[in-house]
C-alpha cells in the first residue's frame, strides 16, 4: 500500500480529533459533568489541543497513569510520612527545650 503524500508515519500533532476507525465506533458513553467540571475538561483540552471526547478516551485509556485507587493510596501514604515527620519534629524539639533549660542532653550519659 503506497503511502499518502506528506505522510511520514508520524502522527499529525496538528490534528484535534482522533483517526477514524476502519471499523467505526460502535459504543457511545454519555458522561454528566457539572459547569466546574465542563470548564475544567475544555480548559484543559485547549492546552493540550485535543477535543474534550479524545482527551477523556486518552486520558482514561493511558497505560502511564496512576489509577484513582492508586492516587488515593499513595495519598495516604503521603498522610503517614508528614504525621512521622510532625511527631518526630515535636520529639526533637522536646528534647533541644529540655537542654536548653538545664544544660544537659537526656541523650548523654551523664559524667560522673
Amino acid at each position: 500500500m503506497p503511502e499518502e503524500e506528506g505522510n511520514t508515519g508520524r502522527p499529525n500533532l496538528s490534528r484535534r480529533r482522533r483517526a477514524n476507525s476502519p471499523a467505526g465506533s460502535k459504543k457511545r458513553r454519555d458522561v454528566w459533568v457539572t459547569a466546574e467540571e465542563e470548564a475544567a475538561l475544555v480548559a484543559r483540552a485547549e492546552r493540550e489541543k485535543v477535543t474534550v471526547p479524545n482527551l477523556l478516551v486518552s486520558t482514561a485509556l493511558a497505560e502511564g497513569t496512576d489509577s484513582p485507587t492508586e492516587r488515593r493510596a499513595i495519598g495516604a501514604e503521603l498522610m503517614q510520612l508528614h504525621n512521622l515527620l510532625a511527631r518526630s519534629s515535636n520529639n526533637i524539639n522536646q528534647l533541644a527545650r529540655q537542654a536548653n533549660a538545664t544544660g544537659s542532653s537526656p541523650l548523654r550519659p551523664v559524667k560522673r
